[in-house]
């Protein structure tokens, strides 16, 4: 039988972070548990709401993390135990707010770039290898301290055109699942509203 594959949204549960940048992960992965119809269940044994989607006949869970960012890894490592999943068959997708507003960056490992989330996952798993898409959501000019502005919710232009992303990024994690990392790699990294030779 095919083995499960996982992906893995970041953010942070309660209604006050709700479509916060910061929760740019959660996003996506409801994006594509809309997509497939896919019903979502709160699983307390991994503190994570959890749903079962076939992309192109590939079974993947996605996982939506209810322990707040900074102790994501707990629920990862609780999830991959219990179905069997290997680093190698793990996306995580977290925002990146030194990606603009626009930009996804898919990476088959890579340091934590000083987000807890991931930080907390690569801990608790030990190991760096594992595929991570980053989602631009860009930061406040000239700030250093961006704790507000990531928390904050998108602006209604900026919402636009995270929309645009989140539906280009899902499209990026299904062809992850089904045609691998170096594909999705080269067919959709770069800068959604721009051209195609932007793409990186």
């Amino acid at each position: 039988m095919e083995k499960l594959h996982l992906i893995v949204g970041l953010g942070n549960p309660g209604a006050e972070y709700a479509r916060t940048r910061h929760n740019a992960g959660f996003l996506l992965v409801e994006k594509l548990a809309e997509r497939c119809r896919a019903n979502w269940s709160l699983e307390k044994k991994f503190n994570a709401r959890i749903a079962r989607v076939e992309f192109g006949g590939c079974r993947t869970v996605l996982c939506a993390p209810q322990t707040f960012m900074n102790l994501s890894g707990e629920a990862v490592a609780a999830v991959m135990k219990f179905y069997q999943i290997t680093p190698a068959q793990l996306l995580v997708v977290v925002d990146d707010a030194d990606l603009p507003l626009g930009g996804i960056r898919l990476r088959e490992r890579g340091s934590s770039g000083g987000h807890h989330g991931l930080e907390s996952i690569e801990q608790h798993l030990g190991t760096r290898e594992f595929a991570r898409l980053r989602i631009g959501i860009g930061r406040a000019d000239g700030a250093r301290e961006i704790t507000n502005f990531v928390l904050g919710k998108f602006g209604p232009d900026e919402m636009k055109l995270a929309e645009k992303v989140l539906t280009v990024a899902g499209d990026q994690a299904e062809c992850w699942r089904t045609a691998g990392t170096q594909k999705a790699m080269s067919q959709f990294n770069g800068a959604v509203d721009g051209s195609a030779n932007e793409r990186k």
